[in-house]
């Protein structure tokens, strides 16, 4: 009975078929495409437009809208139902050929064709249903008879004997009828729930959609410029290469111009003592005489004794210097072009607040337990125990990290110059002029104009000793990561920057100091500087 109840369901008005590719109207009732719209061009050219089942008017063609939960209920009915041939639903009395069932009778358990159904008993206790192999499943288990009634406190289908002499006596029951009303109104209302979550389903897949765009586009230009660093570093690389190998291959060349300039010498040497020992064996005074002096006969160039080096090594020092001095300029453009050096943060004494110590380096923020004293200017918050950097960035992709290990309330962030320096709206996140994020009681969450987004619960609380806040400025991002094993990133925030971004901290209790930079590590502060109470 609830199938058939279901399948009444779930029939379009006009083809009185099960719903295929059903839409809406814009009164609520649904039709089969195919059939809203012949009903439709049989309405072209009259006063309007009119619902089949409610007569609704439309000045102009309604709109028609996919009702997609309604058709995946329809799809899952059907498939759910045996196909009539296959399941031999035969009429019982065509025994020479057998005929479809169009009907089965409960009280005869017979399945009748058109033909016999026409002479079949009209009697009421001759009850009619669809055509089924099955008639027992419509049957009282216990009294065989035709089950009418719906026990509500059981849940269940029973006889007129159940209710009366049966195990079912004295429950409240409702007749069939009524009991598939009532089901029927619990059936439109989970349709109108699964509509409504199919449709926010709908639009949530295609906000990932329009999301994934996006991304991708982005991923696309991404992959175009890293591809086309590599290419340059690749190609400045072997540049580099075949410049210090020329170098070196130079050096050893050096020995052979050398070598080879000396032989020459050598054979302008031994020349020279030839014609010496020519004149030394001369008997004529007058022709040894008139000879060029011996010295000048001796004298010979050593220009080239200088390019010798002592041992006969190469100039290792200066191959290095080339190679040293080629992979910083390649690294330097790599800087430039995609990766992002740490930004240098300190901060700036003249905005913390007195109740912070600010350590000698400029690195470490603390709570103090003791007023510092400090002037009161416009620039220092007044009521929060916080500190902005004294470096502002107004273009280009940064970022900074943060030991938070030394504290358990804080919040990290970018702030504008122009935040509050005192009053409620002053905190970092408060405020439309600063985005931060925070964590209370082992729970995490960032905030921005007042408004928080918790933090999914698996974050582990014990293990995020180190946050890093990534700026792209021009692409309006703020982004935070928690530097646990592995990475993890936690939100990114995205605005329309409309001023310079300073490094923000607030420090409810404990230290908290910025990581790396150029001026190197920094120390722990005093403990009397981190047990001091919290504002």
């Amino acid at each position: 009975m609830a199938s058939a109840d279901l399948s009444e369901e779930l029939e379009c008005p006009v083809c009185l078929t099960i719903y295929t590719d059903p839409v809406s109207l814009r009164c609520g009732h649904n039709f089969c495409r195919v059939c809203i719209g012949r009903v439709l061009d049989s309405q072209e050219g009259s006063a309007g437009y009119s619902c089949p089942e409610c007569r609704e008017k439309y000045k102009e063609r309604p709109g028609l809208h996919r009702n997609i939960a309604l058709r995946k209920i329809a799809e899952r009915f059907l498939s759910t139902q045996p196909d009539q041939e296959e399941a031999g639903v035969h009429c019982t009395y065509c025994v020479d050929s057998p005929v479809a069932a169009v009907m089965s009778c409960l009280m005869c358990d017979a399945s009748l064709c058109d033909k016999h159904l026409r002479v079949h008993s009209k009697a009421p206790e001759h009850v009619l249903c669809a055509p089924t192999t099955s008639p027992e499943t419509r049957k009282c288990s216990v009294h065989k008879k035709i089950l009418e009634y719906y026990c509500t406190e059981d849940a269940s289908c029973v006889c007129v004997t159940c209710t009366l002499a049966g195990e079912h006596r004295g429950h409240q029951v409702e007749t069939l009828q009524e009991a598939s009303e009532e089901k029927k109104k619990k059936l439109r209302n989970d349709l109108q729930t699964l509509m409504a979550e199919t449709e926010e389903a709908e639009k949530r897949v295609q906000s990932l959609e329009e999301g994934r765009r996006k991304a991708q586009e982005k991923a696309d230009g991404e992959a175009e410029r890293v591809t086309a660093l590599f290419r340059d570093l690749r190609r400045r690389l072997e540049e580099l290469e075949k410049r210090v190998l020329s170098d070196i291959m130079r050096q050893v060349q050096c020995y052979d111009d050398i070598i080879r300039q000396l032989e020459i010498k050598k054979e302008e040497l031994s020349r020279k003592m030839r014609h010496i020992e020519e004149l030394c064996h001369m008997t004529d005074p007058l022709t040894v005489l008139q000879e060029a002096d011996t010295g000048d006969l001796c004298d010979t160039e050593d220009r080239h004794d200088e390019q010798l080096h002592d041992g006969g090594d190469l100039d290792v020092a200066g191959i290095s210097h080339t190679l040293h001095t080629g992979l910083a300029d390649i690294m330097s453009g790599v800087t430039g072009g995609i990766y992002i050096q740490p930004a240098d943060i300190l901060l700036d004494v003249t905005t913390a607040c007195n109740w912070l110590h600010i350590s000698d380096d400029r690195k470490t923020a603390s709570k103090s337990h003791t007023w510092q004293n400090c002037p009161e200017t416009p620039e220092r918050f007044q009521d929060y125990a916080q500190v902005l950097s004294s470096r502002s960035f107004s273009s280009g992709r940064h970022y900074w990290e943060v030991d938070v290990g030394g504290s358990v309330f804080w919040t990290v962030g970018m702030c504008y110059p122009s935040i509050d320096r005192r009053g409620g709206q002053s905190v970092i996140g408060g405020n439309n002029k600063s985005w931060g994020l925070y964590r209370w009681d082992n729970l995490y969450s960032v905030t921005h104009d007042s408004t928080g987004i918790r933090l999914p619960d698996g974050i582990p609380s014990d293990r995020v000793r180190r946050v890093r806040i990534y700026l792209d400025y021009e692409a309006g991002q703020i982004s935070f990561y928690a530097l646990c094993d592995p990475i993890r990133h936690l939100h990114t925030f995205t605005a329309t920057f409309t001023e310079p971004l300073h490094a923000g901290i607030y420090v409810w209790d404990g230290y908290i100091k910025i990581s790396g930079g150029e001026s190197g590590g920094v120390r722990a502060p005093p403990t009397s500087d981190i047990t001091g109470r919290g504002l």
